[in-house]
């Protein structure tokens, strides 16, 4: 029996040195330490020997089962090993390898529009003032001397949430918001950007799109400053050559109420397709506040006054790149986003 237990260890040594996985190495403690295992059937002959040499073999068979376990777990260990240098080999970064360039994104042509007005009038001296896009219909009409019959409250025009909560048609609500925490003090010179909503949706339109509206209260405030004011701002988004002239309108929140033109940005005021061959192309509306508005707000119209304008970013952006259709701003196309 000592014979067949030397057989033994050699053979189950020689398995266990030549195990490449730690499955196989498991394999071979089952083979040769488990249950029903080689070392166990040849121990349960032990019955046969003569009670002198029971406890010579015993102790032989202890020593080679302690001894095979640590052959086994030593392989293990080793075959662990070179599993951990293989994974390390292959996630190996070779630093001299060109670099992969990643994909860069760039400011959407709304955004950096609006930074550009917004820094222009920062320049003025304006301060910028945001305020809610779901608001009360006193904000958005009444406050603005908008009518009860005015085409601007049918449900046509606007969303309507409930009877007296609507989704902001314009950022003119900001002025009287402003207005009611400032009263009776001026100056106060004020831009307005965000996002507003009618139900508009055709090429120029969109029933979502951007506005910044303007204000300026304070002691002799004239046509003239709103002008000047405007023909600063018009200058430097188009350039030193560009034109403006104002022409005769009506908003229910200014009095008097222009609108404002420049000349055209594509054929330079020679007139094209874009401008219909006038010359001019429109870019906002503008005017003196409305006194009812101003007394709304808790202003003395005696001692103050101020004027107001109001622009859609989408149609200085449209003009300002020539863009033609309104619907290539929200249609994330990177082909177009890319251009700029």
């Amino acid at each position: 029996m000592r014979e067949e237990l030397s057989r033994i260890v050699t053979q189950a040594e020689e398995a266990i040195a030549g195990a490449q996985t730690v499955e196989t190495v498991e394999e071979l403690r089952i083979r040769y330490l488990g249950k029903k295992g080689v070392l166990t059937r040849v121990l349960r002959g032990m019955g046969s020997l003569p009670p002198a040499e029971r406890p010579l073999v015993g102790k032989l068979a202890n020593e080679i089962k302690v001894r095979l376990e640590a052959d086994l777990a030593a392989r293990i260990s080793v075959l662990k090993e070179k599993e951990k240098e293989r994974k390390l080999a292959a996630e190996k970064l070779d630093v001299t390898l060109p670099g992969t360039r990643p994909f860069l994104g760039s400011v959407h042509p709304l955004t950096a529009v609006r930074t550009e007005i917004e820094d222009i009038f920062l320049g003025l001296g304006f301060q910028i003032v945001e305020g809610p896009e779901v608001e009360h219909e006193y904000y958005n009409f009444e406050a603005l001397n908008f009518p009860r019959d005015h085409p601007a409250r049918d449900m046509q025009d606007t969303f309507f949430v409930s009877d007296e909560v609507l989704l902001r048609t314009h950022t003119s609500p900001v002025q009287v918001r402003t207005f009611e925490k400032t009263a009776p003090e001026v100056p106060v010179k004020i831009i307005a950007p965000g996002k507003v909503y009618r139900e508009d949706d055709d090429a120029t339109h969109s029933p979502m799109f951007n506005q910044i509206e303007g204000f300026a209260v304070d002691t002799r405030i004239t046509l003239g400053d709103l002008k000047g004011v405007l023909h600063s701002f018009v200058r430097q988004l188009y350039g030193e050559k560009t034109r403006m002239r104002f022409r005769a309108s009506f908003f229910p929140f200014t009095e008097p109420s222009a609108e404002v033109d420049i000349s055209c940005v594509i054929c330079g005021g020679h007139g094209c397709r874009v401008c219909s061959h006038t010359g001019w192309l429109e870019i906002l509306g503008a005017g003196m506040i409305h006194p009812r508005v101003l007394e709304v707000s808790g202003y003395d119209t005696e001692k103050v006054s101020g004027f107001a304008f109001g622009m859609g970013i989408e149609r200085i952006a449209m003009l300002k790149y020539g863009v033609d259709n309104i619907r290539l701003f929200f249609d994330n196309d990177l082909r177009f986003l890319q251009q700029f």
